[in-house]
């Protein structure tokens, strides 16, 4: 359906792409037709229902000074965390570490939105409240973690899908019915493996397909295309890299009739590879990163949500806030896991008697993040903790 209607929209001498995309641009249930001949066949343009909500939503996610917490961890990947202070990876552990979480008082000034595992979107705290009843107290809007993680992608060059389509439309209405608002999918790009157009293409359209999804369920999808830091690469490599990614990702996105203005975009800052012998300054990675920007992303795409990507948690903060020293046509912020939670697990280390100074840590980090968001971050006073880098070849969750 998609490739006939690329088909039509290249033969019409009516149509041009300015008139598609007011198509996607519809506030209400509605169908619009337009015919590219008056003796041709109709074609329909549908906005989903829920057109108005996940701009809403978007906007609310997207708002002034604040950001989101992606403590969507795999139970695995929780589990790691923990034994790193020393637990085991129980579910009464993951639930009292994302209690600490997402009751630290005052979160929802620096938060606006905090992406959940399937787990807690259902979990209760250790007080016995719903962990999403939580957030929203917190003026926080819940996300779920939709996709089904990596695996090999036949006939690449030892390449990654990310799998999660199938039945993710009853999934995400469920997740709906829970009070998730937005979902995230996550594919990654490997630059030292390429990467290959097979490689590419099939993160685009799987990103694309996922998107159309949610945004039927009323789920405002978090796009994240990540390119891996993996590699000796310089900052040019990166920029080349992504700039092809992200071309491919909005092609396919605009394919699948998905509204640029209830979508949310999670990429990787453009920095060279963690093994670069040549670092890049902030100002560096601001000035590639926004020329990437300016030249892939369409003004109608409310909100840049940046990962951290292995980066220390001082230096993601450092490049977001180089980053908001001008205006910039989107909102420009965060969404980060562990730069804004190493230093707050090591803080608790599991003990009850350290969960205030845990959420003091955490609160530090979103207040940091917050002020770089507005560009008035100016790194002062940031522990030794906070400025080690978190890179993992190969990091999975």
């Amino acid at each position: 359906m998609a490739s006939a209607s690329a088909t039509l929209l290249k033969s019409s001498p009516i149509i041009d792409k300015s008139e598609w995309i007011k198509g996607q641009n519809l506030r209400h249930p509605s169908v619009c037709f337009v015919r590219s001949h008056p003796t041709s066949a109709a074609f329909t343009v549908r906005a989903s229902s829920y057109a108005d909500e996940l701009v809403k939503t978007a906007k609310t996610v997207a708002s002034p000074g604040r950001g989101i917490l992606a403590m969507d961890e795999s139970n695995a990947t929780c589990g790691k965390r923990l034994a790193s202070i020393g637990l085991e990876n129980t579910e009464a552990n993951r639930q009292a570490y994302r209690t600490l979480l997402v009751s630290a008082p005052g979160l929802g000034n620096y938060i606006s939105g905090a992406i959940l595992f399937e787990e807690t979107l259902y979990q209760s705290t250790i007080d016995g409240k719903k962990m999403v009843d939580v957030l929203v107290e917190q003026n926080i809007v819940p996300g779920i973690k939709v996709d089904k993680g990596l695996v090999p992608l036949p006939g690449s060059n030892n390449e990654s899908w990310c799998q999660g389509l199938d039945g993710l439309s009853s999934r995400t209405a469920a997740y709906y019915q829970q009070g998730a608002r937005f979902a995230k999918w996550r594919t990654v790009v490997s630059i030292p493996n390429g990467p290959s157009a097979l490689a590419v293409k099939e993160a685009a359209w799987g990103l694309a397909r996922y998107a159309a999804i949610s945004q039927d369920s009323g789920l405002v999808p978090i796009v994240e295309p990540e390119i891996l830091l993996d590699g000796d690469h310089g900052i040019d490599r990166t920029f080349e890299v992504a700039q092809k990614v992200w071309a491919e990702v909005f092609f396919y996105l605009a394919e699948n009739n998905v509204m640029f203005e209830g979508i949310l975009l999670k990429p990787s800052m453009v920095t060279p590879g963690a093994e670069c012998k040549d670092k890049a300054t902030p100002q560096q990675v601001a000035d590639y990163t926004l020329k990437l920007l300016h030249r892939r992303i369409p003004p109608a795409v409310p909100g840049i949500m940046f990962l951290s990507g292995g980066q220390s948690e001082v230096e993601a903060t450092l490049n977001l806030n180089a980053m908001n020293q001008s205006p910039n046509p989107w909102h420009v912020s965060f969404s980060y896991a562990r730069a804004l939670q190493n230093t707050c697990l090591k803080t608790w280390g599991g003990r009850p008697e350290n969960v205030k100074a845990a959420q003091d840590t955490l609160l530090v980090r979103a207040k940091a993040n917050s002020l770089a968001q507005l560009g008035k971050y100016t790194g002062e006073g940031e522990s030794e903790e906070a400025k080690k880098g978190m890179f993992v070849k190969g990091y999975v969750y």
